[in-house]
């Protein structure tokens, strides 16, 4: 797992309440909304959002096995808000790159620093093949 899971908790409970209202406006960050497989509840997540021609990438700074990875992969897409503009994302996907290939070359350097290699790459709905 890339980053520790208590770093997660604090995370959630800290930093993604003063994050979470910015990050659908800031470059490179995102708000995904997803709803909870045993709850039903919906929760919204700050990510690492990234575009790579027509598809999505989501650096999954804690790993495939977070909450809200296995909420999108069971819903099989969620709603994305980044800069003002709220999409559909479908089909995702969780793959390892090791070489960081699908996000921008100056975010390489922090994600391998916090040896993150897994991505979850979305399509835009009614782009999906």
């Amino acid at each position: 797992m890339p980053l520790p899971r208590r770093l997660a908790k604090f995370n959630r409970v800290v930093t993604n309440r003063v994050l979470g209202p910015l990050a659908r406006y800031l470059p490179g960050f995102a708000v995904v909304s997803h709803v909870g497989r045993r709850s039903g509840r919906t929760y919204r997540t700050p990510v690492n959002l990234f575009r790579r021609g027509d598809d999505y990438v989501i650096a999954l700074t804690y790993g495939a096995g977070s909450q809200w990875v296995r909420n999108v992969l069971a819903a099989g897409g969620a709603d994305i808000e980044t800069r003002g503009r709220r999409l559909h994302l479908v089909d995702p996907k969780v793959v390892r790159d090791p070489a960081r290939s699908f996000v921008p070359e100056l975010v390489r350097i922090p994600l391998r620093l916090a040896n993150v290699d897994e991505f979850m790459l979305l399509k835009r709905a009614g782009a999906a093949s």
